[in-house]
């Protein structure tokens, strides 16, 4: 058997013992998959005027032992998240062109009010305030409103000319069109741009750089930080550093001349799907200007032991191997130069929404949440979450589960967080845009 093939085979066996150990939402009588260290299993409450699809069957939640998690609202393709100065949350819908403010009663438990904010946007989706002024980036602009009362005024547009779909030189062609928003505590906008596609290494070339996150400060827009595929995830940290969270590139070939499955002979250069289930890791980053993070010529690389068939994986302070396909020989840039990344997920996390919360809402202490949305090209695909990463000395420690159980065994999803965000309650709330819903969670 060749060495490819071989792999291919050993990704199917562990598919295979996964289907077998495991639940599926068709199959009640299989046992259930253990919840996380540290959480537990619990039905998740859905009123009943929020019990359509896919809440029609009961529907259970692992989250940390003693919370309740509960639909609280239903929006569909709810992305994004911010809560108003006044105590609404707003929900960006991308592919309705709207923001949606949800406004709570005197029981913050309660199904709350929902209205249209804003519509007629070009897919809005990160948002942003700085005292009563909202910021909604749209996907070639980043708009702001005067806000007061659940109710928005006055548009103007801060940033233009932003890379979509609709920009000429890409012909319709944009994979990554949504864009995030955040205020640094100096006043300026940062805006991440997506890539245009997996590996398009002409973005770090285009004007403006896409794969980047622009810094927006009187008038002027620069690049803060480049290489960064899909840095969806982007967020003003305790100490007012800027955070990204980012979706990594895909089918990655295999970097090194041995075997994969330490058999013998050489894998360099293919495409192997055990190798590119858990390679590159998705950065947790803190940027600084002028930062790169690689892409598309390097990867971070979660191998303790690089290269060597089933090694261990960290995600902690990971370094960077050489992109086999854009950067065989490192002349496109110098992969060991780079800073080593602060934290990470498991490849094909994709990461989407990440918010900072002080002490008091998460049982380990402030942090950062970040929505993992979960992968399309894993085999099995990675599941989705909520994950919770503690802030501990001035950065960010390893990420811990913080609500899962939307997937089953076999693959099969019937939620998809995007974003969590604190409320003025100290609840989490979460949206979700596979359900059309967004969770309160909260100690009972």
């Amino acid at each position: 058997m060749s060495m490819r093939r071989r792999a291919t085979a050993i990704g199917a066996a562990t598919l295979t013992a996964l289907l077998l150990a495991g639940c599926t939402a068709d199959s009640p009588a299989a046992a259930p998959t253990p919840a996380p260290s540290g959480l537990g299993r619990s039905a998740l409450r859905v009123p009943d005027a929020l019990d359509g699809a896919p809440f029609d069957a009961s529907r259970t939640v692992d989250a940390p032992r003693g919370w309740t998690v509960s639909v609280w609202a239903r929006v569909d393709g709810a992305r994004l998240a911010a809560w108003t100065p006044d105590g609404r949350l707003l929900v960006s819908r991308p592919e309705s062109g709207d923001v949606q403010v949800l406004t709570p009663g005197s029981d913050p438990q309660a199904v709350p009010r929902t209205t249209t904010l804003v519509s007629g946007l070009n897919r809005p989706h990160g948002m942003a305030f700085r005292g009563d002024t909202l910021y909604v980036a749209e996907s070639d602009r980043v708009s702001a409103y005067d806000y007061a009362d659940g109710a928005v005024s006055g548009r103007r547009t801060v940033v233009a000319g932003l890379p979509d779909a609709s920009t000429p030189e890409l012909r319709g062609a944009y994979a990554h069109a949504l864009k995030s928003v955040a205020v640094g505590t100096d006043g300026a906008l940062y805006v991440s741009v997506g890539s245009t596609g997996n590996a398009s290494a002409e973005d770090r070339s285009a004007s403006p750089e896409r794969a980047s996150i622009l810094r927006v400060q009187g008038g002027r827009t620069t690049v803060f930080a480049r290489g960064v595929r899909n840095g969806t995830g982007l967020a003003i940290a305790p100490d007012g550093a800027v955070w990204t969270a980012v979706n990594n590139r895909d089918r990655i070939a295999y970097p090194y001349d041995r075997a994969y499955d330490g058999s013998g002979g050489s894998d360099l250069g293919a495409v192997l799907q055990p190798y590119v289930n858990d390679h590159p890791l998705e950065p947790v980053a803190k940027l600084t200007a002028g930062r790169d993070l690689g892409w598309p010529y390097c990867n971070p690389d979660p191998d303790v032991d690089p290269g060597a068939a089933g090694t261990a994986f960290a995600f902690t302070n990971r370094g960077f191997v050489r992109d086999r396909e854009t950067n065989a020989d490192g002349s496109r840039l110098d992969c060991d130069a780079l800073p080593r990344v602060e934290q990470g997920l498991p490849a094909h996390s994709a990461p989407l929404g990440m918010s900072f919360v002080g002490a008091g809402v998460v049982p380990a202490g402030p942090g950062a949440l970040v929505g993992v949305h979960g992968s399309w090209n894993r085999t099995p695909p990675r599941a989705p979450e909520v994950a919770f990463l503690p802030w501990r000395d001035g950065t960010l420690q390893p990420a811990q589960p913080l609500l899962t159980g939307f997937q089953a065994a076999d693959g099969n999803r019937w939620g998809r967080p995007v974003a969590a965000v604190a409320g003025p309650d100290r609840a989490v709330y979460v949206t979700d845009d596979e359900a059309g819903a967004v969770y309160r969670m909260a100690p009972s």
